[in-house]
């Protein structure tokens, strides 16, 4: 799985201009399942964003997470992540999950997100969305579940 965070002052997406969910502070989630994802590699990666320290406290240093601002996720699944450009110019999204494991590993994932804790709203799994944000700082962190052991 791979997930691009951005730490938000607001955010919000849409469905044929129809507004489906929207966000105050707290993060926007572009969340990504491959093909070969497992539920425990899923659940960490939930876990690690619901747990990660990067919202000022009252001296400006990123000390906080997403609990002890009370902010909230805006969850959008985005296979494009998984888009593999090292030939040619086109992607190759074969390293994607299918429709039906992907839409399973992005459900669980915003459990996993819930379970933590943490309010979810998300975007419509397979819809063309529209998505705006004021991103807060800029604070963008890249996500591999890939990359981590377990902790």
């Amino acid at each position: 799985m791979k997930a691009v965070v951005q730490r938000v002052a607001a955010a919000e997406v849409s469905v044929a201009q129809q507004k489906v969910a929207a966000i105050g502070r707290g993060m926007l989630v572009l969340a990504g399942i491959a093909a070969d994802d497992q539920e425990g590699e899923i659940s960490q990666l939930a876990k690690k964003i619901a747990g990660l320290r990067i919202f000022e406290d009252g001296e400006g240093k990123m000390n906080l997470d997403l609990g002890q601002i009370q902010g909230q996720v805006l969850a959008v699944p985005q296979f494009t992540l998984l888009g593999d450009v090292r030939r040619g110019r086109r992607p190759d999204f074969t390293r994607a999950a299918g429709p039906e494991s992907g839409r399973k590993g992005f459900e669980l994932f915003c459990r996993e997100l819930e379970a933590c804790g943490v309010s979810v709203k998300t975007g419509v799994f397979q819809a063309h969305m529209q998505v705006m944000l004021v991103n807060d700082g800029p604070v963008t962190i890249l996500l591999d579940s890939k990359e981590f052991k377990n902790e």
